[in-house]
């Protein structure tokens, strides 16, 4: 098994995820520059945070353009898992590999602090290891992380059991206050129809051992570890 952490310009969280895939999951992952064009080796992929070539013209709308994204669309209609990470969900929104968009916070400011998460499905292979209910402390980092879309798309994305994290308080309540950058409906990760694609703002990778203050982000990666072995 092996997982490819792929590289652009002005990501800085990839090498926090090499490390919890090789040193804590205990599997083979590889950092895959931006003009890499055939992933065929690899059995899953992760997009991680940073902030890609400055975040100019939209948050991951350049990196979106990026030759490695052409083959990223070949995994996934191959049913490989695929992870965005914060900048990286925001890849996969401007790919339209997920629906909706990731818009400026509310507050218009950068935000790192830690937030609680519910998990709302385990019908993915991100979230198996998880109970539906469970309230996870992950962290966020980001100035874009509000989820948008418009009302149709928001509709489907809810009925079709797509929502996989949303921002709760520490007793997983839903409320405008634990929502820490405006998004719709609380809305903290999404998967995609085929539920084999997952874009979420929090960081698991940040969250990945109790030395960091929690480990509830290493089950995201088990989970798709052990979705990959049962392949």
């Amino acid at each position: 098994m092996s997982i490819a952490i792929v590289q652009f310009g002005g990501s800085n969280c990839d090498l926090d995820v090499l490390h919890v895939l090789r040193d804590v999951v205990g599997v083979d992952a590889e950092l895959v520059w931006y003009k890499e064009e055939d992933l065929d080796r690899f059995d899953g992929i992760v997009i991680p945070g940073g902030f890609s070539y400055g975040d100019y013209l939209r948050a991951g709308a350049i990196a979106a353009r990026t030759p490695v994204m052409n083959s990223v669309r070949k995994q996934v209609q191959d049913g490989k898992p695929v992870i965005g990470i914060c900048n990286g969900f925001q890849v996969l929104t401007e790919s339209g590999l997920l629906d909706g968009a990731l818009t400026t916070n509310n507050y218009p400011k950068f935000r790192c602090e830690p937030t609680y998460l519910r998990v709302e499905t385990t019908d993915t292979p991100f979230t198996s290891a998880f109970r539906r209910g469970d309230v996870l402390r992950i962290p966020i980092a980001h100035m874009e992380g509000n989820f948008y879309a418009d009302e149709p798309t928001l509709a489907r994305v809810e009925d079709n059991g797509q929502v996989a994290f949303r921002y709760v308080d520490k007793n997983g309540r839903v409320t405008d206050e634990a929502n820490p950058n405006g998004s719709q409906e609380n809305i903290a990760g999404i998967v995609n129809m085929q539920r084999n694609v997952l874009g979420m703002m929090p960081h698991p990778e940040r969250a990945s051992e109790d030395v960091l203050g929690s480990a509830d982000g290493l089950k995201v990666f088990r989970s798709m570890v052990d979705y990959i072995s049962s392949r």
